[in-house]
């Protein structure tokens, strides 16, 4: 006794059948590696260290920026006010990509050995240029140098900004290789800071080497408090 051939419709209907168990096991799939992908990353973050750039905003910034966003890397910029009076859109530029800005003095001049209104002139008009460039008002404020005093702190204070050195210097201001920059990082443990520069062209090949660096050991690009001074996770 023979078989009855489906109708074409019935053979349709059943191929369609198919296609749509097929997508929605495909969805299921889908959805639940989403769901399991977010909580993985979220855990490869077992402590924050703080990226921070001197000297901006400058020629360089835009490869800077671009560079820290293909690497998924935020970082504080220490800006100069005279640059950023000058170079508005880049402070906006900055602050698009997610970074943090910082006051990093008006002229970059040795403020040890300023007097007290000197030192707050500096301070102040960075403050305002900033404000003005549309890159907020900074919390953080490093000194040019990394010199300071007791006054240059309180002046500080007084502007609401707290004073951030920094744990790991790369020296690229004193010329060094990108592999030794790379290798500075590595010194970084949670919570701590490395001193780099906007306008170090070893410092700029040397972000990918820093975000592979930090990946491998759990540690994430994160903001520096304002109340301890510290890298926590970006709020």
């Amino acid at each position: 006794m023979g078989t009855t051939p489906r109708s074409p419709f019935r053979a349709r209907l059943a191929k369609l059948t198919v296609l749509a168990t097929a997508a929605a096991a495909t969805l299921t799939a889908t959805t639940t590696t989403a769901a399991t992908a977010t909580p993985s990353r979220v855990a490869a973050c077992t402590g924050y260290v703080g990226l921070t750039f001197d000297d901006g905003p400058s020629g360089s910034t835009t490869g800077l920026l671009d560079a820290l966003r293909r690497n998924g890397l935020r970082a504080t910029m220490f800006n100069q006010g005279q640059y950023a009076a000058a170079n508005p859109s880049l402070v906006r530029a900055q602050v698009s990509a997610g970074m943090w800005i910082g006051n990093h003095s008006y002229t970059h001049p040795h403020l040890t050995g300023l007097s007290q209104a000197q030192i707050d002139s500096e301070i102040s008009r960075t403050q305002q240029a900033i404000a003005n460039a549309g890159g907020g008002t900074p919390k953080l404020f490093r000194p040019p140098y990394g010199e300071t005093n007791a006054t240059v702190r309180s002046v500080a204070a007084r502007h609401g900004l707290t004073q951030i050195i920094w744990d790991v210097d790369s020296q690229d201001w004193n010329g060094a290789s990108t592999q030794a920059i790379v290798q500075a990082a590595g010194r970084l443990t949670n919570g701590q800071t490395i001193l780099m520069h906007d306008w170090s062209a070893n410092t700029l090949a040397a972000i990918p080497g820093i975000a592979q660096q930090l990946a491998s050991r759990g540690l994430c690009a994160g903001m520096i408090s304002p109340q301890t001074g510290r890298a926590v996770a970006p709020g």
